[in-house]
């Protein structure tokens, strides 16, 4: 699996130097390694999938603006989280104030989100329900802790330089959000079953 991290982190590199150099293809290319990641990291913000459509728009266009300014030493999976989640605070200190009601938003559930195959569709989508809606529950650095682990596959230390905390405050607000998230779906489970 190491060889699998370098080898990565060497296509990534290959293609930035190719964005560097104006090759478009090269760009479309790393726009879809990362789109949906940063899609969800802004989800977990805002809860809205246009407000998260328009930050991975932004995110990428920054990227591009900006490309000359990356570091081929540095972790680039962190720098882009670094750009999207400034523009998520940006974002959110500029429209907040305009919005009148954040109910009725689209889910998570509502997202093309990899599922699970399972014999019972019914169930499965009962249960992705019912954990986006507990998930929604969690305070917002935890969820954002959550979803950057387990739906982007961050570490700890790459999430810390996303959000700009220590990795042991990361560690804190993982192991919290995933006691909140048991406590909020322990109800449902006899439902489900």
């Amino acid at each position: 699996m190491q060889g699998r991290t370098s080898e990565e982190k060497g296509d990534v590199f290959t293609l930035l130097e190719r964005i560097k150099n104006d090759d478009r293809e090269a760009f479309r290319e790393l726009v879809s390694l990362y789109q949906k990641r940063i899609f969800l990291l802004a989800f977990s913000f805002f809860h809205n999938r246009e407000d998260a459509m328009d930050i991975v728009q932004e995110t990428f266009m920054r990227l591009h603006q900006k490309i000359h300014t990356f570091r081929e030493g540095e972790n680039f999976k962190s720098w882009i989280f670094q750009v999207a989640k400034n523009l998520c605070i940006d974002h959110y200190r500029k429209n907040h104030s305009k919005r009148k009601e954040w109910g009725g938003e689209q889910n998570l559930e509502e997202m093309n989100l990899p599922s699970e195959n399972s014999d019972n569709s019914h169930q499965s989508l009962d249960l992705k329900m019912i954990f986006s809606r507990c998930l929604e529950k969690l305070a917002e650095r935890q969820r954002m802790v959550f979803v950057l682990k387990h739906y982007n596959q961050l570490k700890y230390r790459e999430i810390a330089e996303v959000l700009n905390i220590s990795p042991g405050t990361v560690k804190s607000l993982h192991f919290k959000a995933v006691q909140n998230l048991r406590g909020f779906i322990s109800p449902y489970l006899g439902r489900v079953q």
